[in-house]
């Protein structure tokens, strides 16, 4: 093995490409290598430090030779003491290859943010996150991602391995099939939002569909951060019982939004903020390749989780994301203030859930979306996710059914419009089972109206009279017990509305 340190990097520049600022470094390069060098390496070693207020990118341009069957990256940066309050050092990593780092382009090879401190890529194998392929010869790009900065800087080391031979073939990935054994239309239950492996979960495919089938889901979505790579891995843990839909969750810097139920293969880009204005072009890459656009926690509390870029070009909206929170509570809130203007327009945006899961404890389908689909395929699934026939619900165990029906036999379901007079009575009914000792409550644009206490038991039938010009929309909730005075308890599901006049 040839080791190499070269001397620190000189900045080539910093441009603004229509989206987040990114810098460009000083490149390294590695020799051709002589005929007969089947298995040698060489290494390169690249030491630096980025200074508080760096871009959010920043590229470390690599010039491979011809003649490589492996790239290996590994990488390390210090974590100094920072004062209280002060955001200490966090890194990601990911790479382009020699077809460029343009925003949207065909160059991206992987992504694995900070789960992983190396990777590798060969013609036929890579590290999960990562895209096998010909290492073809070029300018290659490792893409750094200072996510924060302490004020001492961001000191970090870069080692690159070049394995030299033959490049191994490529399969031919095979997906999941977009088609499973259903029930014809009923309700379907599914959890859109999981981690692999694949990008910083701790659980292989077959693990995730073992519990999704343990947690009773008919189907999940593979969403990995700022990645594609692991959409080829899930046919196998797919099934007659299990549709697995593909997708991506979309991780900027300025909020993440899941993409569910995209075409094999399809990348999304997230090297953007909101003020770059490009966000809608994507949203409108996810649905062109069949896939839904559905911002996830909007008002989490995480660095960089925080939704900024509005919800014109939403499809649906995760408010309820894991274990149920406070943070979970204000995006319900929110959503529900968006339904008075929808009730006027017509136009509305569903609400759903997805469980976030990436390792042990975290439970797969809790929350899970119950979506009434014509059958277990992905278009029966989106439309019913896009035309808000669904509720969510914290387990298996719970279910319900809301209607409301109105004079001359008139009816309608969660998500539909009721067309009635404005002073017609309207009977709203709530079915549940599954939720002892829990709260009903019923939610309209004046507020809660209406609420009731379910048996022991768990199930029960509640049934509460209205008019148009009284409640714009109606919705239900089932409550745990508050555990806090003064605020409601812990929500066990809830359902998109049923919106009258």
């Amino acid at each position: 093995m040839c080791t190499e340190d070269d001397a620190p990097l000189s900045r080539r520049g910093l441009f603004v490409t229509g989206a987040a600022a990114a810098l460009t470094l000083g490149g390294v390069s590695f020799a051709e290598a002589a005929d007969g060098a089947a298995g040698q390496t060489t290494t390169r070693v690249v030491d630096g430090t980025l200074p508080p207020g760096s871009p959010d990118f920043v590229y470390l341009p690599v010039e491979v030779p011809r003649g490589i069957a492996e790239i290996r990256v590994a990488y390390a940066y210090e974590k100094p003491e920072v004062p209280p309050g002060t955001q200490g050092n966090a890194l990601d990593i990911g790479v382009f290859d020699e077809r460029g780092t343009a925003l949207g382009g065909e160059g991206f090879r992987g992504w694995s943010g900070g789960a992983r401190s190396e990777f590798f890529i060969r013609g036929d194998e890579a590290t999960p996150g990562y895209v096998p392929g010909p290492i073809r010869a070029g300018t290659w790009y490792i893409a750094l991602g200072p996510y924060t900065v302490a004020p001492q800087g961001l000191a970090y080391t870069v080692t690159i391995t070049l394995t030299h031979g033959t490049p191994a073939p490529t399969p031919k990935p095979v997906y999941p099939a977009e088609r499973a054994k259903g029930r014809g239309r009923t309700w379907y239950r599914g959890d859109c939002h999981l981690h692999s492996w694949y990008s910083d979960g701790r659980r292989d495919p077959g693990e995730i569909a073992a519990l999704a089938r343990a947690a009773g889901l008919d189907f999940i979505n593979s969403s990995e951060h700022n990645t594609h790579a692991g959409h080829g891995a899930w046919a196998d843990a797919a099934g007659d019982d299990l549709l697995v839909l593909l997708g991506e969750e979309v991780t900027t810097r300025n909020g993440h939004v899941v993409a569910v139920g995209t075409d094999p293969g399809t990348f999304v880009d997230w090297r953007y903020r909101a003020r770059d204005d490009r966000f809608g072009h994507y949203a409108r890459h996810i649905r062109r390749a069949g896939g839904l656009v559905v911002p996830a926690h909007p008002h989490a509390t995480c660095l960089g989780c925080n939704w900024k870029f509005g919800f014109a070009e939403a499809d649906a909206i995760e408010v309820w994301n894991g274990p149920y929170t406070p943070d979970d509570e204000v995006s319900l809130m929110d959503w529900d203030g968006t339904l008075v203007a929808a009730a006027r327009s017509g136009r509305w945006t569903p609400a759903m859930g997805g469980s976030d899961a990436h390792r042990e404890p975290d439970a797969v389908g809790t929350p899970q979306t119950v979506v009434l689909a014509d059958d277990l395929t992905r278009d029966a699934i989106l439309d019913g996710l896009r035309a808000g026939r669904s509720y969510v619900a914290e387990s298996k165990d719970l279910s319900v059914s809301l209607g409301a029906t109105g004079g001359r036999g008139h009816h309608a379901d969660i998500g539909g419009r009721l067309r009635t007079r404005a002073d017609e009575p309207v009977t709203v009914r709530l079915d549940v089972r599954g939720a002892p000792g829990c709260t009903t409550r019923f939610i309209t644009d004046q507020g809660v109206l209406h609420t009731a206490v379910l048996p022991q038991s768990g199930a029960g039938t509640v049934e509460w009279r209205t008019t148009a010009v009284n409640a714009a929309y109606v919705r239900a909730e089932v409550r745990h017990v508050a555990v806090v005075p003064f605020f409601p308890g812990p929500l066990a599901a809830f359902t998109n509305p049923i919106f009258l006049g």
